[in-house]
């Protein structure tokens, strides 16, 4: 079985150990970033954004299988971009004289109700700039939630969730260890393969790895019912219809509190009430529904993460990022969302430019991976 230190402590030569970062200081960390991310339309500032991530992802990551995923985010935030482009040059809008006129695509006729939405006709290098660029900002916040990923360990965040949420984060504890796995068993079956000197190809060969793959996932998920079952998943505590139906009551008015929150937030016409008032008294109905609710659910933890300087100073890092960005101190805000029209060069405000910097600190602040140590189970 694999074990991983989740705390500094002294080996047999009196050496601290590295330990694993806290996993709600990442996924604060990446938040706020993808928050940050979602102020801004700045091409400049969103490249920065990814090359900051790759950065703390390359130096931070462990040699877990979760961690291995930040590629296929990337190549999935690729799609992002290409998609919206491909969008952009097939529903037109067409272009103005200033434009720069790069192709034309055949115009398909649309009805009189279907009026305000053209298939086809011109396609400007501005349009596909724009395109490009929005579909950028969208793929730096998928890219945050894939950092998250990465570098929290799943399992570990799973803790710290409230007993209300526990069965689900089960769930989706599980589903995010499954492509991993697969992935490491499809590895493990094709290096036996070649050890057997195993020779065939196409269908056959896919044949010979299914089934072994399959296998492995059922004998896994066996392992799994069996070490739930072993640690009491499932054991409910007491808890009578009342509280159930006062839990349900206030988790629902708090959701409808931060629904109304962030429409008050993002309209700038509606009443102040439905603002920041209204969201954070959502959110303490939702803490005080979990709190209630986890009541239900006997869980026990072993060797707490411990929350300490780095972990405040990596989530401390995207907050400070975002809260730059979000109060247009020092800069001119037209320079986060540049326009191409006409067609100019972005630039690239100071202040922005350092408080993307400031969140890439996590990547020397965190401390470093520990070696996945490996024993024999006897």
């Amino acid at each position: 079985m694999e074990a991983t230190t989740a705390d500094s402590a002294p080996d047999q030569g009196g050496r601290r150990l590295p330990r694993i970062l806290h996993p709600v200081a990442w996924w604060v960390w990446a938040l706020t970033l993808a928050t940050a991310v979602s102020r801004t339309n700045n091409p400049l500032l969103l490249f920065l954004v990814l090359a900051v991530l790759g950065y703390v992802v390359t130096a931070r990551r462990t040699e877990a299988p979760w961690a291995r995923g930040f590629k296929y985010y990337l190549w999935l935030a690729l799609t992002v971009v290409a998609i919206r482009v491909v969008f952009r040059a097939v529903f037109a809008t067409g272009i103005t004289p200033h434009d720069h006129f790069l192709f034309s695509l055949p115009h398909i006729p649309t009805p009189d109700w279907y009026a305000g939405i053209r298939i086809g006709g011109p396609v400007s290098l501005e349009a596909l700039l724009s395109a490009a660029t929005d579909g950028l900002r969208l793929a730096c916040m998928l890219c945050c939630i894939g950092a998250a990923n990465t570098l929290a360990n799943p399992k570990r965040a799973l803790r710290v969730l409230p007993g209300a949420l526990y069965e689900l984060g089960v769930a989706v504890t599980v589903a995010i260890s499954v492509a991993p796995q697969l992935v490491q068993s499809v590895q493990r079956v094709s290096r036996a393969k070649r050890l057997r000197a195993g020779r065939s190809t196409g269908m056959k060969a896919l044949r010979t790895i299914v089934v072994p793959v399959l296998e492995d996932a059922l004998e896994r998920s066996l392992r799994l019912a069996a070490a739930m079952d072993s640690r009491g998943y499932g054991r409910a505590g007491t808890a009578t219809r009342r509280s159930r139906r006062i839990t349900g009551a206030l988790m629902l008015l708090g959701m409808c509190g931060l629904c109304a929150g962030a429409y008050g937030l993002l309209d700038a016409t509606a009443p102040a009430l439905l603002g920041l008032p209204a969201m954070a008294c959502g959110a303490a109905l939702c803490v005080a529904g979990l709190r209630l609710g986890g009541r239900r659910v006997t869980r026990t933890t072993y060797r707490p993460d411990p929350w300490r300087p780095p972990e405040w100073a990596v989530a401390g890092s995207g907050v400070l990022s975002a809260v730059l960005l979000f109060g247009n101190l020092g800069y001119d805000p037209a320079q986060l969302n540049p326009t191409f029209y006409p067609l100019t060069w972005p630039g690239l405000p100071l202040v922005p430019t350092v408080a993307i910097l400031l969140a890439g600190t996590a990547g020397f602040v965190a401390p470093p991976p520990g070696p996945v140590r490996r024993t024999d189970a006897s």
